[in-house]
């Protein structure tokens, strides 16, 4: 969830690429900077924090006439933010800007430093430019073909060196990357917004293709063979090009959890299961018991979690809402660990909390989204969560991101492998068409009722009250999250055909018996969406998910039934799906 910016021209650059960075800071604002290639020479700018900081430090900086830049502002997975970590990275003559995970970074690393390179950042991107000059023989652009050849993973790049310093290589696969024209102009962009009203023409690349600039001219390759250019008119919109094409920015991050979760875990599994960089094992020497600590949605991910770790890990875990905690004079033991979890980082109540933690003399872990926020500077560990900007009020991919870290520690604390389900999680958050149009044709059916209960078992229950506060957020519509087993004792009073109950229905966890609390319901006469493998005669609407093994793969698709459920209500009744009122992103009062 980084931003990229290329030019090429005569035309002001310093300020083409720094307007072009602000069009894209909604995609990540530790640190940026960029790199001017001209007369043969590069300068170098680079700023931790929001674009405001490089401009500041690049303010006396002058560059007129014909030249190439290249730009990026970062949401950092490797390498805390740093200005060493920000982009542009260098080699001895070249520089490079990259959006993506080299997933074999790591291998590359090891080889050069054998052959006596020198690494400065803690970054996957600086062993792009490292080896593209160990490559370089004689021909640049065999050294960038081969370099390109041995990077794992993905990435959208873009290079300048010396050694050609007319020439700008660029490079996409997994990772979006565009270029566009406006008569002598050529702009590269991870996304519309920067060239909209700066260029009239665009193309798209797809996975896989490479290429150059040089002298004006681009020449484009795609399997191995240079090909015809094909432009496509740009659109004029540019909130609709920062949304890519979504209706809502709420739409766009509920289909992004599928790679966002693949960012989540880079690095974090292997073949013996579970590692974490950012601590070892004796970070947990003497902890007998964990205390869960969040707000909200991150409190929804953290009930999850207490199952998860319990289940797999055998440590007794204990769960506290971060508004509550420190007015129940809690008892705090030095052996237990406190975890937080936060979206942003800034959460007071949670905050806080973290703050009582800390000062009792307990071991505290964050788990975060923002790295060098408040939270995560005051926590003695921190895994973050690698989710990339949310812009949508109702959080999505932070929640999906929480709950595969917090599965990821109960493996680890438990030393248990489970690698082969959690790699089939991204594919199992994958939105497919089809399912998206069955949900938009239910959404007419459950818009005029007094009320929503969400029922399920285990960790379908914090799922369920995950999925009515979504509903609740967006819609306005009154929605309860119940255990599936506690509807007997009271709430079923309210059934009636006027209350909708959406049942998360497990074929791998309690299957018989939240059947029966369905089936209970339904001779109440109340109107009910199952959302199973299998389909229950009782039920009036049903929706069907994949057949898998393990109850957590069912928990991500029903997770995204559940967002895309209470998105497609909320349309219909012509709210405001990504600014619900009276809500904020970050709560930052008590």
């Amino acid at each position: 969830m980084c931003g990229i910016v290329g030019y090429i021209g005569k035309n002001n650059i310093k300020e083409q690429l720094l307007d072009g960075l602000k069009e894209l800071e909604y995609r990540g604002y530790d640190s940026a900077g960029f790199s001017i290639m001209q007369n043969k020479e590069i300068h170098s700018f680079k700023a931790v924090g929001k674009i405001v900081n490089l401009e500041e430090k690049a303010k006396n900086f002058k560059v007129d006439g014909y030249a190439l830049g290249i730009a990026h502002t970062r949401w950092a997975t490797h390498g805390k933010p740093t200005e060493i970590n920000a982009h542009p990275h260098f080699a001895e003559f070249s520089t490079v800007v990259h959006n993506g995970i080299i997933e074999n970074y790591q291998s590359i690393k090891q080889k050069l430093e054998k052959k006596g390179i020198n690494f400065l950042s803690q970054t996957d991107t600086e062993s792009i430019v490292k080896l593209f000059e160990f490559n370089l023989k004689n021909d640049t652009f065999e050294a960038f073909k081969s370099t390109l050849n041995e990077l794992h993973g993905a990435y959208a790049v873009l290079l300048l060196t010396k050694k050609e310093p007319d020439t700008m290589f660029f490079a996409k696969m997994g990772s979006p990357l565009l270029i566009a024209k406006n008569n002598e102009e050529i702009f590269f962009a991870s996304s519309d917004a920067p060239v909209i009203g700066k260029a009239k023409e665009v193309i798209y690349l797809e996975d896989g293709d490479y290429g150059y600039v040089k002298n004006e001219q681009i020449y484009l390759f795609r399997n191995n063979k240079q090909i015809k250019l094909s432009w496509t008119t740009l659109p004029e919109n540019k909130e609709f090009a920062q949304k890519e094409g979504f209706r809502f920015f709420m739409e766009k991050e509920i289909y992004e959890q599928s790679h966002v979760i693949h960012d989540t875990l880079i690095g974090r599994i292997d073949e013996n299961g579970v590692n974490f960089e950012e601590f070892d094992k004796s970070f947990f020497d003497g902890i007998k018991d964990i205390t869960i600590c969040a707000c909200g949605t991150s409190y929804h991910a953290g009930m999850v979690g207490s199952y998860l770790i319990q289940r797999n890990a055998r440590i007794k875990t204990s769960l506290e809402i971060g508004s509550e905690f420190r007015y129940k004079e809690p008892i705090l033991d030095k052996n237990t660990l406190f975890i937080v979890i936060s979206q942003s980082g800034e959460t007071a109540d949670t905050l806080e909390a973290l703050k009582m933690a800390k000062n009792a003399g307990l071991k505290t872990l964050a788990i975060c989204n923002v790295d060098n926020s408040s939270i995560v500077r005051l926590a003695d560990k921190t895994i973050l969560t690698r989710a990339g900007i949310e812009k949508g009020v109702a959080s999505t991919k932070a929640f999906a991101t929480q709950v595969m870290v917090l599965w990821l520690l109960a493996n680890y604390l438990g030393n248990k492998n489970e690698n082969d389900i959690i790699l089939q999680v991204s594919k199992a958050c994958e939105v497919s068409d089809k399912l998206h149009e069955q949900i938009k044709r239910l959404s007419k059916r459950y818009l005029h009722g007094h009320g929503f209960f969400f029922i399920g078992r285990d960790v379908f229950f914090p799922l369920a009250l995950e999925g009515a506060l979504k509903l609740k957020e967006i819609s306005y519509l009154h929605a309860e999250g119940y255990p599936a087993g506690e509807m007997k004792h009271g709430p079923i009073a309210l059934a009636d055909p006027e209350l909708y109950t959406i049942a998360l229905l497990s074929k791998n966890l309690l299957f018989e018996k939240t059947k029966s609390n369905i089936e209970e319901l339904s001779s109440r006469d109340s109107t009910i969406l199952t959302i199973s493998n299998e389909m229950i005669e009782t039920t009036d609407d049903f929706i069907k998910i994949n057949s898998s093994n393990h109850y957590m793969l069912e928990f991500y698709e029903m997770m995204i039934i559940t967002q895309l459920l209470a998105m497609e209500i909320s349309i219909r009744l012509g709210n405001d799906v990504d600014m619900p009122r009276n809500l904020a992103k970050s709560v930052t009062v008590e």
